[in-house]
């Protein structure tokens, strides 16, 4: 008898670890999806510019979920519903956009907004301002940056700040971009660029563990510290530890969106190809989630 309550026992504590454990799995899926996969059309501005709906197709085609608009809409300028239409037979989602102060003053808020909003975007990122590492001046970004995610948390929508390697400048004893992040609103996104935060010599992986949650967008981007040889500026064929930023990216980051950019285009690539070559070295990080 005593031997058969053992058994028992030992059976019940089993399917109580395997329930715990496939619950703790269902949590970690529920609370970190893995990321869907954008490309900011920065990368291919050329191409857009001559042929928007063509471009915008074969980048679909290569298997992207969604694009980062960066102020070129083709003949869909002032027909964002349109533009939904057209984005939804072809595959693709709104993952954000780059769009700079201006189109959020006072006296364009409410078109941009409605424009945006039109296409299902709901983050918008500022990609440069010189504001930001400037030591008289970041304070007032920083006001912006709050004034605004105020502004828009009513439209469900969310701003953000993009870095470049200036933010990583010394300030107060810190970084520009650590003093934004701590001293803006918690729903304002820390876009980073990895590619950019490596060029400064800062650890990207850090960066996403250090600020939770605020790395909704994540720029995939490889920009080569000076000095570096045997590499090429595309994703897989870098220095950047991409394995372990996906991982940080999903575990910390809160990140939805891993947006491709494709700046530079080594051994004669088309802006295009380029974008495909990366793409493809993100994929193989991927298939491995």
């Amino acid at each position: 008898m005593f031997t058969n309550f053992i058994a028992k026992q030992l059976f019940i504590s089993s399917i109580v670890s395997i329930l715990l454990l496939l619950n703790g799995c269902a949590n970690r899926a529920e609370q970190s999806p893995t990321p869907k996969v954008s490309v900011q059309l920065w990368s291919v501005k050329d191409a857009v510019k001559s042929d928007f709906e063509g471009t915008l197709s074969e980048l679909a085609d290569m298997g992207f979920d969604g694009v980062e608009f960066a102020g070129e809409f083709g003949k869909y300028q002032e027909d964002p519903t349109a533009l939904k239409s057209f984005l939804d037979g072809i595959g693709l989602q709104v993952s954000g956009a780059h769009i700079h102060f201006d189109k959020l003053n006072s006296e364009n808020f409410s078109a941009t907004t409605r424009f945006y909003r039109a296409l299902g975007c709901d983050t918008l990122i500022i990609p440069f301002d010189k504001r930001a590492f400037d030591d008289d001046q970041v304070d007032n970004l920083i006001a912006d940056l709050n004034r605004l995610s105020v502004q828009l948390a009513p439209l469900g929508m969310k701003i953000g700040y993009h870095n470049h390697a200036q933010e990583f400048g010394v300030h107060k004893d810190t970084t520009f971009w650590d003093y934004i992040a701590k001293n803006t609103n918690e729903n304002v996104v820390m876009q980073q660029d990895v590619g950019w935060t490596t060029y400064a010599g800062k650890d990207p992986i850090e960066y996403v563990e250090r600020y939770p949650g605020r790395t909704l967008t994540t720029h995939y981007k490889v920009e080569l510290p000076e000095g570096t040889q045997g590499k090429l500026p595309l994703i897989g064929q870098d220095t950047i530890d991409w394995a372990n930023l996906i991982d940080a990216n999903i575990e910390f980051g809160g990140t939805k969106w891993l947006v491709v950019e494709q700046e530079t285009y080594p051994n004669g690539l088309t802006p295009l190809e380029a974008v495909k070559v990366s793409k493809n070295g993100l994929d193989s990080f991927l298939q491995d989630l």
